[in-house]
């Protein structure tokens, strides 16, 4: 289960590091898994992710849920929420390709969005939602 998470990050991060547009609005391939300190904004980041046993008594399967960071240092929300959307087009137009594994379903569970005062930044967070089966 916790290799499927991690070919999971891969296949997400390779489908919004393969999103042209995406990549441009960010300025460069900004997107990380531990951010190195000074990185200039914006940026993405992945967040918590969760796994949980989705098996059935005759086929194997997980669930997982994972959080997407988005942060912008631009006045207003507007950058962040265009960056969120850009993310959201990426990974429904372009279903992420797992090795040796079956993504049955990727979907967006919820989004928000917020002001950090202490860092003077927008924090956008998507929270997703993917089961993943053996090949």
């Amino acid at each position: 289960m916790n290799l499927a998470a991690l070919e999971l990050q891969k296949a997400v991060f390779a489908a919004l590091a393969g999103d042209s547009g995406l990549v441009s609005a960010l300025g460069g391939q900004k997107l990380h898994d531990l951010t190195p300190a000074r990185t200039s904004y914006p940026y993405i980041s992945f967040g918590p992710a969760s796994m949980h046993d989705w098996s059935t008594d005759t086929e194997d399967g997980s669930e997982h849920f994972f959080t997407l960071h988005v942060w912008s240092a631009r006045r207003g929300k507007s950058e962040a929420l265009t960056l969120m959307d850009r993310i959201d087009k990426a990974l429904h137009d372009t279903a992420p390709e797992l090795a040796a594994l079956r993504l049955v379903s990727l979907r967006r569970d919820g989004s928000e969005i917020r002001f950090d005062e202490d860092l003077s930044v927008h924090l956008g967070s998507m929270r997703f939602r993917a089961v993943i089966e053996p090949a």
